[in-house]
């Protein structure tokens, strides 16, 4: 974790095509996304380079939220997902970049994602536990193998 940027790794036991499409599915996101205590809405998601998405969370504890919007830079399906981020907050200046790569491997999928500018008000360390508390969460909606 330097240069305001967190590093996270993690394999998931499900094919890459699912995971994909947890990080481009609204109501995927609005499940997995938010770490512990935050609820999410999505309000816009148009998954496709270029394309732009609008979210926000809210503490459930307190009732306060922050949004923030981002554009689609870069998406290989089932491989790369590359977007910005750009909170709302005039406290929180600044671009985003976030990487998300998938890789299948023998058990599943072995993600790596990176988040790069992250604004100088948020700890890193916070940074890297809410993500750590999405990707459990991430884990836990794509990794059951539900029949019909």
């Amino acid at each position: 974790m330097s240069d305001r940027t967190v590093h996270l790794h993690r394999v998931l036991r499900a094919r890459p095509e699912k995971v994909y499409r947890a990080f481009l599915e609204a109501d995927a996101m609005a499940k997995w996304l938010p770490p512990h205590g935050f609820t999410c809405k999505v309000h816009h998601l148009e998954a496709r380079a270029g394309g732009t998405f609008r979210m926000s969370f809210h503490n459930f504890g307190t009732g306060h939220g922050h949004s923030f919007s981002g554009e689609y830079l870069e998406l290989v399906p089932d491989a790369l997902i590359r977007y910005t981020d750009r909170f709302d907050d005039p406290n929180l200046p600044g671009v985003l970049e976030v990487t998300v790569r998938l890789k299948p491997v023998v058990c599943g999928t072995e993600l790596s994602i990176a988040q790069a500018g992250i604004p100088q008000a948020i700890p890193l360390e916070m940074c890297y536990l809410g993500w750590q508390e999405s990707l459990a969460q991430l884990a836990a909606l794509v990794e059951p193998d539900i029949p019909d």
